[in-house]
């Protein structure tokens, strides 16, 4: 393709970018460095039949001003990025030279806002990013296997977690759980505790969160995988079979290395998206529990007091994050194309 006629080609995509993309994390990023203007207290004096008092008041007119000189408001710097409700690098420090064991160090930094937020983002990235992989691999590849007369009613089964909204999953299985719900209702009867509540415990609650990611994104890596199982040489794993390997090696030494770019694919996009987690804690009313960074960025915004300047700063150290959370593996595949080419 000619340099002149991709670049007409890909200005639509790239204009796109920018206004979709580029722009509104700049935005982010200016708003997490400023402040808002302190309102300008002065004091009044009311004079009566009985003497004089001094009152304090907001001057409505300078307070204005400020907003009006300086629209972004007061330069911060990084000061929120270090503040209590992030990073808290002195809090983090005044923890760390009292501590006298890694795990009262690990307690007392669970209570800092971000890093509770974060050690819940990081657990569940972690553990349903590798098992929906896992997951969704061994569901395509038995829905490969069987005769076509039911392969598609199977398709359409692995299917129904991906068609049903995220919101209203997540409230199914919070019902499902409840104490009077049936999935609650039996695990209370097999731990032989009648009391035993999924909802009131911390570990239990996190448990059903992670369950919940599994099944509701394992559909999109069986998608992936189910395409990808049709590109397989017929040739190579007859080849196998006839040197006498057992379906585990076919599956180990051909399957997986054929589809390899596409795991590779499935776990960029689910990082990135499990580090976003947000929708099963809502559904869950799990705040108690559970609390991950775009939870934390939207508890900023719609708490009883608008933090617009913390809620920038965390979503710009969640881009952070997410970035070095994806390094390893860009890295990864630049050098496999490199390899390649």
């Amino acid at each position: 393709m000619k340099h002149k006629t991709f670049f007409w080609f890909f200005l639509p995509t790239a204009l796109a970018m920018l206004i979709f993309i580029f722009a509104p994390i700049v935005s982010v990023v200016m708003q997490s460095v400023f402040l808002p203007h302190e309102a300008v207290i002065v004091e009044v004096e009311n004079c009566g039949p009985f003497g004089c008092t001094t009152e304090t008041a907001i001057d409505q007119e300078a307070t204005a001003k400020l907003a009006e000189d300086a629209p972004l408001g007061r330069f911060a710097g990084l000061e929120l990025y270090f503040d209590r409700s992030n990073l808290a690098a002195s809090e983090v420090g005044e923890i760390w030279r009292s501590s006298e064991s890694w795990g009262e160090f690990g307690a007392e930094l669970y209570d800092l806002p971000f890093y509770r937020a974060m050690a819940f983002t990081l657990t569940y990235t972690f553990t349903v990013t590798p098992l929906l992989i896992i997951l969704g691999f061994f569901i395509a590849v038995g829905v490969n296997s069987v005769t076509r007369q039911i392969r598609g009613f199977l398709i359409f089964f692995s299917l129904l977690p991906m068609i049903v909204t995220p919101l209203v999953g997540s409230l199914i299985l919070f019902w499902m759980i409840d104490a009077r719900g049936i999935l609650g209702n039996a695990i209370s009867y097999l731990a032989a505790d009648p009391d035993l509540s999924l909802k009131a415990s911390t570990p239990l609650m996190w448990v059903s969160l992670i369950v919940y990611g599994i099944w509701s994104s394992a559909p999109f890596a069986f998608v992936v995988f189910y395409a990808g199982l049709q590109t397989v040489p017929q040739d190579t794993l007859e080849s196998a079979q006839i040197d006498g390997a057992s379906r585990w090696q076919q599956i180990r030494y051909v399957l997986v290395p054929h589809l390899m770019p596409l795991i590779t694919f499935v776990a960029l996009i689910q990082l990135m998206d499990n580090f976003r987690v947000f929708e099963p804690i809502v559904g869950f009313s799990a705040e108690a529990h559970a609390r991950s960074l775009s939870w934390k960025i939207y508890n900023d915004l719609t708490g009883e007091t608008l933090q617009q300047s913390a809620a920038a700063t965390t979503s710009v150290l969640t881009i952070l994050c997410v970035a070095i959370l994806l390094s390893p593996v860009l890295v990864r595949t630049w050098r496999d194309f490199n390899g390649k080419a």
